[in-house]
């Protein structure tokens, strides 16, 4: 039954980076199942001459505005265009800066980008990145007690990019392919810092990634154990036998996106470091 689709203009009017915004118009947009939001992003608008493309865009396209910003003239420009118009206008922090200076009792900062200063954690996040890269796909499996996070996994169960995505949060990470016939490095089984997780996924979506991505190669090996379902389940069998010998928390992501697997990752992580020893399956 095809359902028919409704499509709303949603502009994001930022003098930042505009992360802030697309984050929560996409949850909002999430929660109407046949609503389909067009993006119009407007990255660090800051004077008045930016701001004029990006009122004449909202004329041109009337939708709903959303913004974060902190010069008190071009906000005031914004809000009005938007008030003729009839569009609604809305400052996504606003509610929660609110709370906070009511809670506090202090006055808010009116800083441009503040949340993205060159601070500590900043560093910290470029370090992981690096890190993460530096070892990618079982590189310089001696470091393995360096990282945070180590994640284990049959070939296409998402280990790169959860590790770029939790290096993005700071958490140093890295991934080691579990390949039935290949020997695990033995430093696997010496760390005692890091957090061990292993990521799995049902035998038919490993093998629909595989052939994709074989086909994305051109590679003529489509007959192969890599995408033979039976192999495929002898693998995923063996990377979940080894985690539960080594008593190593398990996830499926075959039904969970990457920043799903990586908020349960920073959960087991922040057990761990607090002391619960929760050893689970997800």
């Amino acid at each position: 039954m095809n359902r028919k689709r409704t499509f709303v203009h949603v502009h994001l009017v930022s003098d930042s980076t505009g992360e802030t915004l697309m984050t929560s118009s996409r949850a909002a947009v999430a929660r109407y199942e046949d609503v389909e939001a067009i993006e119009h992003v407007y990255p660090l608008v800051r004077s008045d001459r930016q701001l004029d493309r990006v009122l004449s865009e909202i004329e041109d396209a009337p939708g709903i505005v959303m913004f974060t910003l902190v010069d008190p003239e071009i906000l005031e420009r914004l809000q009005m265009t938007c008030a003729n118009l009839g569009l609604p206008c809305i400052d996504v922090l606003d509610p929660l800066v609110a709370v906070f200076q009511s809670y506090l009792n202090v006055q808010k900062a009116a800083r441009v980008g503040a949340q993205h200063e060159l601070d500590a954690g900043y560093f910290r996040r470029i370090e992981a990145l690096n890190f993460a890269m530096r070892h990618d796909d079982g590189a310089l499996p001696s470091d393995i007690d360096e990282a945070d996070v180590v994640l284990v996994g049959v070939s296409r169960t998402s280990k790169t990019p959860t590790s770029i995505y939790l290096a993005n949060r700071g958490v140093r990470t890295t991934n080691l392919p579990i390949v039935t016939n290949l020997p695990v490095p033995p430093s696997l089984f010496d760390a005692k810092r890091a957090l061990i997780v292993g990521l799995t996924a049902s035998p038919d979506r490993i093998v629909a990634l595989r052939e994709n991505r074989l086909l994305a190669m051109q590679a003529e090996n489509r007959g192969s154990s890599y995408v033979n379902r039976q192999e495929v389940a002898k693998e995923v069998a063996f990377a979940r036998k080894l985690c539960a010998e080594h008593g190593w928390p398990l996830i499926d992501v075959t039904r969970r996106s990457i920043e799903e697997t990586a908020a349960a990752i920073v959960a087991l992580l922040t057990d761990r470091r607090y002391g619960s020893g929760l050893t689970e399956t997800y």
